[in-house]
């Protein structure tokens, strides 16, 4: 056996965990709803093999079509104001001012708390009768049975909740920037928004790309707070796609259906991320020798 070919064995033999791992917990779901897509079953009869009926039957239905539409407008909603605050945050955060170490603590806290338990306390406190919120108010607020009103209140409460995640992950970018360069930029007359905007922006963008991906994928896969707080109401104005797949495996036991919309979700999600990437590997600077 050659050298070459006992280091290639060695190698395998050493990503073979991980390889089982992705196997077992990545690639053999995705093939499992996959098959699922394809058959009409209800968790207790028999399934019966239907092809791509569930894919054209989700397609030409109208729910469906809504349920994409109030995921992206949150994702409107959630993805530049958890960016622009956990980005402010960062910069805040990195000039080490007293008591920015208890306030990183503070901010990261909504972020590692359980979703579901978070969606319930907000819940209370945007209660329209005994919630804190409008008891600070002075009046009476739907914030959560309001058609207008419910979809934003959610919205709120996910960038309540991500902005610490954020603002971390750009905190780790700011601190791998070498302060030689904003030093040269401010002896050269630029002051702090140009520094900002010509040098800190650019070199934070493989931060901004991965914060950006990743908040988007959690934002189209929203469905805790949702549950928690309106559960696809009112009238279905906060159903988003993740909780229609709920509500369409486990309420109406459709589970051809609900495999079918998370594939169509999943294509959808490696589309949005193949663009971000195409987008950020043109602007992206990686090196900072």
């Amino acid at each position: 056996m050659t050298a070459r070919r006992r280091d290639t064995l060695a190698g395998y033999a050493l990503l073979a965990p991980s390889l089982v791992g992705v196997g077992g917990f990545l690639l053999l779901p995705v093939a499992i709803v996959l098959g699922i897509s394809l058959f009409r079953w209800d968790l207790v009869s028999p399934a019966h093999w239907t092809g791509l009926d569930n894919y054209h039957s989700i397609l030409t239905d109208p729910a469906f079509g809504r349920s994409l539409a109030v995921t992206a407008f949150f994702v409107l909603l959630v993805i530049p104001v958890q960016t622009a605050l956990g980005l402010t945050a960062a910069v805040l955060l990195d000039q080490r001012l007293p008591g920015s170490t208890v306030f990183r603590a503070i901010l990261v806290l909504p972020w590692i708390s359980a979703p579901l338990a978070l969606g319930v306390v907000w819940r209370w406190l945007l209660d329209p009768s005994d919630g804190a919120v409008n008891q600070l108010l002075g009046h009476r607020v739907e914030w959560l049975t309001s058609p207008v009103l419910a979809l934003p209140s959610v919205a709120a409460v996910t960038v309540w909740t991500n902005v610490g995640y954020v603002a971390l992950f750009f905190l780790a970018g700011l601190a791998g920037i070498p302060p030689q360069y904003a030093e040269a930029a401010r002896i050269d007359g630029a002051g702090p928004w140009q520094r900002f905007r010509a040098i800190t922006l650019p070199l934070l963008r493989p931060t901004m790309f991965f914060v950006l991906v990743t908040g988007v994928i959690s934002s189209f896969q929203v469905f805790d707070t949702v549950y928690a707080m309106t559960q696809g109401g009112p009238a279905g104005r906060t159903e988003v796609v993740a909780y229609a797949i709920y509500r369409e495996a486990f309420v109406d036991f459709r589970m051809g259906r609900a495999a079918a919309m998370s594939v169509l979700l999943f294509l959808l999600l490696i589309t949005v991320t193949i663009a971000q990437q195409s987008y950020f590997r043109r602007r992206t600077t990686y090196e900072m020798g």
